[in-house]
């Protein structure tokens, strides 16, 4: 990672490493240097009772990753084979603009933009999934 900036809401919690850091009274910016930090804003994060469809499911395996509670390399095959899974279904060109960005991240290491590109599929999913449902 190049380093990642972090602008945080008054008490934004966000993960490091696996410690919870809360920001103070105001807002606050701050850089992350080391590249194998692992990241989370708390904001972000989906509980485990929430990954319920296939993009949330994949999206809580690369936050495990971020969050220090997997394994970056035993969890990579797993994860690209679940990206691959979805590029079969999110077939318009801005999806798979999104699954390609979070292959490529992942394959280079970088969990944080590999979760944000998983996570903008989200909104499209629930489309489908109210569609489905109609």
């Amino acid at each position: 990672m190049g380093g990642l900036v972090l602008k945080l809401a008054p008490k934004e919690r966000v993960l490091i490493n696996g410690a919870v850091i809360e920001n103070g009274d105001r807002r606050s910016r701050f850089s992350i240097v080391t590249p194998d930090a692992n990241i989370l804003r708390l904001r972000d994060a989906i509980h485990p009772d929430e990954a319920n469809t296939p993009v949330r499911r994949v999206c809580f395996a690369t936050q495990l990753v971020l969050s220090g509670d997997s394994d970056p390399a035993s969890a990579r095959l797993p994860l690209l084979r679940r990206i691959e899974e979805l590029s079969q279904v999110f077939t318009d060109p801005d999806s798979r603009s999104a699954l390609a960005e979070a292959t490529e991240a992942l394959i280079a290491d970088h969990h944080y933009r590999c979760l944000k590109a998983l996570r903008s599929l989200l909104p499209r999913e629930s489309r489908l999934i109210a569609a489905r449902r109609a």
